[in-house]
């Protein structure tokens, strides 16, 4: 699920990946459900692909999230990330995701992540599960 959700830079929300034309892909907003294009030299980063740093190896975003919607039992998150401090902030993600690196994940990048998470709770997108194609990749491997 997470492959098909997509974030533009310089443009607010996330987006879901809806088809591909010549040139640019056609996205629509979580936000509103407006479709617009998204041109090639926008940077346009599938949520899919996103890590985040932990003291061990990269945790993969969708567990980063699944763990939040475990903790919030599947609402928004409560707090107000925008009026939060860094103390807030970094305390909260050591619940969700305690061996986080300290030195490279930074405040707004926490932000940035409670705000992804709430516009999908929003949207009805909280399958963080790795889909079965996954899985499927492995056993064609294993073949």
């Amino acid at each position: 699920m997470l492959k098909s959700i997509l974030s533009i830079s310089g443009k607010p929300g996330l987006y879901k990946l809806v088809s591909q034309g010549k040139n640019m892909l056609i996205v629509e907003s979580l936000l509103d459900g407006r479709r617009s294009p998204a041109y090639g030299n926008d940077k346009i980063v599938s949520l899919g692909d996103i890590s985040m740093y932990t003291n061990a190896d990269d945790v993969p975003l969708r567990q980063v999230l699944k763990n939040i919607f475990e903790k919030e039992k599947g609402a928004d998150v409560s707090m107000d990330s925008k009026k939060a401090n860094n103390a807030e902030l970094a305390a909260y993600l050591e619940q969700v995701l305690p061996d986080y690196d300290r030195d490279r994940v930074h405040p707004n990048d926490i932000r940035k992540l409670i705000s992804w998470y709430n516009i999908l709770v929003k949207s009805g997108n909280t399958d963080f599960e790795e889909k079965a194609e996954e899985s499927a990749a492995e056993n064609a491997q294993t073949e």
